[in-house]
């Protein structure tokens, strides 16, 4: 119903000067997405009032609401080409007046966790890149189409939005940082098994998929498919999600795509994670499940590896040791990382496999295939792990989809079927097997992937051995045709 109106959208943007990249493309439907949504949802919560008897308060004073500027509308409804601003008034309108409104909700909101202050912080990290008030004016009359009213409507522009979002990672920089495939992120949550009452977190947020795929998750019932109360709902809406991301652009999608799956005021911080320090980290702060693919290969500055235990530049040895601390004992965790994490011989890596080994309980290694994250040149493993028990077992399963990953070629839901079905009772097969802790090299606690259920490659012979086989053969072949041609001349 939606796509060909987020298509007009991109075509608008595409031919602005101050759009270069699918990029500015998600960041600037984001915001617009975000008013319209907040216009919708301001409109259904009067009618809900109006209908109690009661007044609506509006967050947005009048003159900025979307319906007033963006798309003003005439007796019969219809749009109002008269009243609505363009060119040079809406510019004006849009940089002068309604930007530094927005950004002041982050002043004026009680606390963090309010939509108010999620509007401040939102408006305080962006800004309109449009050059041409004429375009501007295109792209919200398109905008405008979109509508947030029913769960239908919700649900559609979530997808497309997710496409968007995927769109941006393929295009390059660093957007591709912000998309893990989500038939991974699925069975991750699969086997997890979330459950409502218990908190999620990602501290590495990202676009909020995990979040987002955890919510649809739970909002259809978990594994079993039950009913959900109204308590439940609420529940889900306001206690259980919880996310912390670092760049602007990335907050702020997380935030739209949090709210197009159904979440109203989104618990997302704008902060560096790592920059807390790790005792500081109180059992109030902990949470039940962990869901998260941090950022590798990254270096971090002196100041902020000294909040960890074990100092390393190494972005994702940070976020480890970060996710470690803050579940809660019994807590569960699934988490993205690259997969020399489990071989790596350096002091950081052999003291961060300790700690995880000793203080949770290992039990399920997934290895993905090359490509599994588009543009990505690096390998990674999934790790999924219990707080507050040692390991003693590792079931690994090492993905094989039977085919070249790629963009036009992506992992599927279909693919991790089998793992997500072998891994309830941690079954061996030829892609999957189990590892004893005491088995390991106790120094080096190497957990390097190597599949115990194949037959090793023949190892490479060496020129010598091959050319002294090429010549015992063509004597065998000289031989056998000197006997032929005794028995044809005999």
């Amino acid at each position: 119903m939606f796509e060909q109106v987020f298509k007009n959208i991109d075509d608008i943007f595409h031919k602005d000067a101050g759009c270069s990249s699918e990029l500015d493309y998600t960041e600037q439907s984001s915001w617009m997405l975000f008013l319209k949504y907040l216009d919708d949802l301001e409109f259904t919560k009067s009618q809900e009032a109006e209908m109690m008897l009661e007044t609506y308060q509006y967050i947005i004073d009048e003159p900025y609401r979307w319906s007033a500027w963006a798309a003003p509308k005439d007796a019969e409804g219809k749009f109002d080409h008269n009243n609505a601003l363009t060119g040079d008034d809406l510019m004006d309108f849009v940089d002068g007046q309604l930007f530094p409104y927005l950004k002041g909700f982050k002043q004026r909101a009680d606390n963090a966790n309010t939509i108010e202050y999620k509007i401040g912080e939102i408006f305080s990290e962006i800004k309109n890149k449009i050059q041409s008030g004429y375009s501007l004016r295109d792209a919200l009359e398109k905008v405008d189409q979109l509508r947030f009213r029913s769960q239908q409507e919700k649900h559609e522009l979530s997808h497309l939005y997710e496409a968007k979002i995927k769109n941006m990672g393929n295009a390059g920089r660093n957007g591709g940082e912000y998309y893990t495939p989500r038939p991974l992120i699925r069975a991750m949550v699969d086997i997890i098994q979330p459950k409502i009452g218990e908190t999620i977190y990602d501290g590495a947020a990202g676009s909020a998929g995990f979040l987002c795929e955890a919510y649809d998750y739970l909002r259809q019932g978990g594994r079993d498919k039950k009913q959900l109360k109204s308590s439940d709902l609420e529940t889900l809406q306001t206690k259980t999600f919880y996310a912390k991301e670092k760049k602007s652009l990335a907050y702020v999608i997380a935030i739209m795509n949090m709210i197009l799956h159904g979440i109203e005021a989104p618990n997302v911080l704008h902060t560096n994670t790592l920059s807390e320090n790790l005792q500081d980290i109180q059992p109030s702060n902990q949470h039940d499940i962990i869901l998260a693919n941090p950022p590798f290969g990254g270096k971090e500055r002196k100041e902020v590896q000294e909040n960890f235990p074990i100092q390393t530049g190494e972005t994702a040895f940070l976020f480890l040791q970060h996710f470690i601390k803050m579940l809660k004992p019994g807590g569960r965790a699934a988490i993205v990382i690259k997969n020399t994490f489990l071989s790596n011989t350096d002091n950081a890596a052999i003291k961060l496999r300790k700690e995880l080994l000793e203080n949770c309980n290992l039990h399920t290694v997934l290895d993905c295939p090359g490509g599994t994250f588009l543009g990505a040149g690096v390998k990674t493993v999934v790790l999924f792990f219990t707080k507050g028990e040692p390991t003693l077992n590792t079931w690994f399963y090492q993905l094989d989809v039977g085919r070249n990953l790629g963009k036009s070629n992506p992992l599927n839901d279909n693919d991790l079927k089998n793992f997500v079905e072998l891994q309830t009772e941690f079954k061996e097969t030829k892609q999957s097997w189990s590892i004893n802790k005491s088995d390991l090299n106790q120094e080096t606690l190497d957990l390097q992937v190597k599949n115990i259920n194949q037959e090793d490659e023949k190892p490479l012979r060496s020129p010598e051995d091959i050319i002294s086989e090429i010549s015992s053969l063509d004597a065998e072949s000289k031989m056998l045709i000197r006997n032929i041609e005794a028995l044809i001349n005999g």
